[in-house]
């Protein structure tokens, strides 16, 4: 069976002979080859909006380890950014926007991007990408939620808290709903551009809407990702991935939006999980990335602990429940993608 049928195939909770693996942020800093281009490129918007480093990038890993996927390197504020907002990248600090938002008038100003104009150095990656990727190997395209992106947007930057985006949550609801109502329509359009440059599946990172409350998740967050999901083609052609990180305690309401795939982190157990939601939808996960620090004999036992909590079951994706550190060893990466492959097999078949 080629990577290509096995990683779609476990997506759609198809038999597999062994249960895939793809690492969330396997394209990155961890790798030295990944550090040694990054000195070349001081600015990191300037390496996303450049099609051939983002296809360098997004090989690295390829070429080093026998990965089921590859997930095209970008980042998700590209999408804030072709609305109108000026982002940069701080060292130390991480992405900035200068103007963010600060009343419901900025949210009237923000444009909702041409996925192919503004936006479309990302369709050129995917394309150079996907010219270049092993045929057997699928690639994966990406956005942040309409939460995610709102949140970074009105807080200007990454926080603790985003006490910022909760507060014009609750103080101006009707602006918030409008700003997320913009980008669901930015997003799906982003999506369905990136599907048609090539990608064979793509994935939603709601990586702030485990910050909400039960009601304001489903009101402000997961409605949001239902209305993207509901202008991507019919799910029997390219796999959707949900992703809500601390999302555990709404996986039967992420079951029913109609994705095909949930992305579930460590703070659950995966047996659990699957049981709760049933033959709804895959799941992906959800190895504790700081399981990459212990010693190789730790990461198999993890790796078999975790395959045997999910069962004989098909709709596995392994992967880790957030995205890779980057300290980790990529030897201890070798180690996990090795340990896959050799325990998982048992795990499928009659």
């Amino acid at each position: 069976m080629t990577k290509a049928y096995r990683f779609i195939d476990a997506l759609y909770r198809k038999p597999v002979d062994r249960t895939p693996i793809w690492i969330m942020r396997q394209a990155g800093r961890y790798l030295p080859e990944y550090r040694e281009l990054r000195k070349q490129h001081p600015d990191f918007l300037s390496m996303c909006k450049n099609p051939d480093v983002a296809c360098e990038i997004t090989l690295m890993p390829i070429a080093r380890y026998p990965l089921d996927a590859a997930i095209i390197f970008s980042d998700i504020l590209t999408v804030p950014e072709a609305m109108g907002l000026d982002l940069h990248f701080e060292s130390g600090v991480g992405p900035v926007f200068s103007n963010p938002i600060r009343d419901p008038k900025a949210v009237d100003n923000l444009i909702i991007p041409d996925a192919n104009g503004e936006l479309g150095y990302v369709m050129d990656a995917i394309r150079t990408t996907r010219s270049a990727l092993d045929e057997n190997v699928p690639l994966i395209g990406f956005s942040g939620s309409p939460w995610t992106l709102a949140a970074y947007m009105l807080e200007g930057k990454g926080s603790k808290t985003f006490s910022v985006a909760k507060k014009f949550l609750y103080q101006e609801p009707e602006a918030m709903h409008k700003l997320l109502d913009k980008l669901a329509q930015s997003i799906g359009a982003y999506l369905n551009a990136q599907i048609e440059a090539g990608a064979q599946a793509v994935m939603i990172f709601d990586t702030w809407g485990g910050m909400l409350t039960p009601a304001t998740y489903q009101a402000f967050s997961l409605n949001y990702m239902q209305q993207v999901l509901a202008t991507l083609p019919s799910n029997q052609k390219t796999p959707t991935i949900l992703f809500t990180k601390q999302g555990g305690h709404w996986l039967e309401a992420q079951a029913a939006t109609g994705t095909n795939a949930l992305g579930v982190d460590w703070t659950i157990d995966i047996g659990q999980a699957r049981a709760r939601v049933g033959h709804k939808v895959a799941l992906q996960g959800n190895l504790d990335p700081c399981v990459l620090y212990a010693p190789p004999a730790k990461i198999e036992e993890a790796v078999s602990q975790l395959l045997q909590s999910f069962g004989h079951h098909e709709g596995h994706v392994m992967n880790l429940g957030h995205g890779i550190y980057p300290d980790v060893d990529p030897e201890h990466v070798s180690c996990l993608i090795e340990a896959v492959a050799r325990l998982s097999p048992q795990y499928h078949g009659a």
